[in-house]
């Protein structure tokens, strides 16, 4: 019964996103852990992000809140992988599927260690930085807060 009240999962088309260029997605540690601040709720991180050359994290970030302006912009303007990841990590097994075709290999298992899966949480602890285990971390727990908002009837689709 409780199924009912889950969010319907997005659909990925792979091939539509694959046709579209993809821009450089490689940030410095630092970067990476202001994303998480910024995904965690810190509105002052999220503005620098926007206002310093990375739009597609501040844009990345309201795509994880569920903001489909933000997923529309990721995906026309050179960032398929950004919104596949994010999608993966909603649950959509063909956007987890896409980042392994793509061999976007870390995309991969952070997106599967969002959703619980074990392997991936021990692929990351043996192979990522730890800036990216708590880039995981966030967005696990805004993800979680999501679901759980989704499947509680008193705030039920209220997005954070």
């Amino acid at each position: 019964m409780l199924n009912w009240f889950k969010k319907k999962k997005r659909k990925i088309i792979a091939g539509e996103i694959s046709k579209v260029p993809m821009n450089r997605i490689d940030y410095p540690a630092k970067i990476i852990l202001a994303w998480s601040k910024a995904i965690e709720g810190n509105d002052d991180i999220m503005l620098w992000l926007k206002e310093n050359g990375y739009k597609e994290l501040f844009m990345a970030t309201y795509a994880i809140y569920l903001k489909d302006e933000a997923r529309n912009w990721l995906q026309d303007n050179g960032y398929p992988h950004l919104l596949a990841f994010i999608n993966a990590a909603e649950g959509n097994e063909s956007a987890l599927r896409w980042l392994q075709v793509h061999d976007f290999e870390i995309l991969y298992h952070i997106a599967d260690a969002v959703e619980d899966e074990k392997t991936s949480i021990d692929w990351l602890t043996k192979n990522a930085t730890p800036d990216l285990l708590i880039l995981t971390m966030s967005i696990k727990k805004i993800k979680d807060q999501i679901e759980e908002n989704h499947n509680d009837i008193h705030t039920f689709r209220q997005d954070l």
